[in-house]
């Protein structure tokens, strides 16, 4: 049974998921999530997902929410992006808890409001808040990597797909790849991936059908 992923092209945590399973060879398919319409608010969507949040990997009978657990879940069914050794593992893990409290939350938050909000609703102070939070974040990786062509090992791993989430988005949310070169050296290892796709190419839905 193909997999389903109730998902939309904006969603950095949606791209999580469905670039682990394009890179994982399982069959899958998008099922788009109209966010900006109110989809996720609706009744109908809580009974797919109480959380109200895209999102959702559906895979006979199994349905998961959250990014990572479905990242754990495409882990399980065919070995790919967990770590060769269980110090690798945590550490994947140990990355993946990073980028969901430290980099992702932030970037997401950072972007919805600097390009999904009426100009005049943007609040400047919040923005410049958890962009100096991010700053934070971003120097934390782009030490990390140093030196490194993956987050943990060698090759792409979870927590890469995971740290990746935001990264490759073109609307501006205070991160400029120019300024953080092994960052930006890792983000071209990833989009070298064979199979890697941008994530507007990989998902329905973008500013662009809304403009």
């Amino acid at each position: 049974m193909t997999i389903r992923l109730h998902c939309f092209g904006e969603s950095g945590n949606s791209y999580k998921a469905a670039l682990a399973l394009e890179l994982s060879g399982l069959g899958w398919e998008p099922v788009f999530v109209d966010f900006f319409g109110g989809e996720t608010r609706g009744d109908a969507f809580r009974q797919v997902n109480v959380m109200g949040e895209a999102p959702v990997l559906v895979d006979d009978g199994v349905t998961l929410t959250q990014s990572g657990v479905m990242q754990m879940y495409i882990t399980e069914k065919t070995g790919k992006f967990g770590g060769e050794t269980p110090q690798e593992a945590r550490e994947v893990m140990r990355w993946m808890f990073w980028d969901n409290h430290k980099l992702s939350s932030p970037a997401g938050m950072t972007r919805f409001l600097m390009n999904f909000l009426p100009a005049e609703k943007r609040p400047a102070e919040v923005i410049a808040f958890t962009q100096g939070r991010l700053r934070a974040a971003y120097t934390a990786l782009d030490t990390h990597l140093a030196g490194r062509d993956w987050i943990v090992g060698d090759g792409l791993t979870n927590a890469d797909l995971s740290c990746c989430g935001y990264l490759f988005y073109p609307e501006p949310f205070g991160f400029d790849r120019a300024d953080w070169p092994n960052i930006d050296r890792w983000l071209t290892n990833v989009s070298q991936t064979p199979g890697w796709k941008h994530p507007y190419d990989l998902m329905p839905g973008s500013p662009a059908d809304r403009a």
